[in-house]
């Protein structure tokens, strides 16, 4: 018989097996029959995917900061429902987010995503403004052959952007 899985909290033959997948990493829970419904992993309706995420079940609880000043949510509530209560409750219970946050996605702050064309967009102002800023101090300094040179590079710029337009 192959080496049978022990149940991570304790110790007794693991016959409940979870897989998540965060950031192509895998994390694996094996729990006993009494441990799982314990957990609620078994009731789907009690099931909380907040205490799998956050580990609470393997590590140390961390601190609670209390109840939610605005709604009266405490920490627990979010483990049963995996829901805060209120937008007050993001910043309240830091604890509780910023490790579950730190798993799931590359950061605890959101950044946002901006779109390729308007990357392009800002790469060709940036790259026109710098060409003209150029030529303005070409034909101030009577530099004619470079005025010259950064007049076409525009044209050449702008000529691209509109072949660009016309393909989208």
């Amino acid at each position: 018989m192959a080496n049978s899985l022990k149940c991570d909290l304790c110790a007794k033959p693991a016959t409940v097996h979870l897989t998540q997948i965060v950031n192509n990493k895998i994390h694996k829970v094996d729990l006993c029959e009494a441990c799982a419904q314990a957990k609620g992993v078994t009731d789907p309706s009690g099931f909380s995917l907040a205490d799998l995420l956050l580990k609470a079940s393997l590590n140390p609880e961390p601190a609670a900061e209390g109840k939610c000043p605005v709604c009266g949510m405490g920490p627990q509530d979010f483990k049963k429902t995996g829901r805060f209560g209120c937008p007050a409750c993001y910043g309240h219970f830091p604890s509780l987010l910023d490790p579950m946050l730190s798993t799931m996605h590359k950061g605890i702050a959101h950044t946002g995503k901006v779109p390729q064309r308007a990357l392009e967009r800002k790469s060709l102002y940036e790259r026109l403004t710098k060409l003209e800023t150029e030529l303005d101090l070409a034909i101030k300094s009577e530099r004619y052959e470079d005025a010259a040179r950064y007049r076409d590079e525009i044209h050449q710029a702008r000529q691209n952007a509109d072949r660009k337009l016309e393909q989208a």
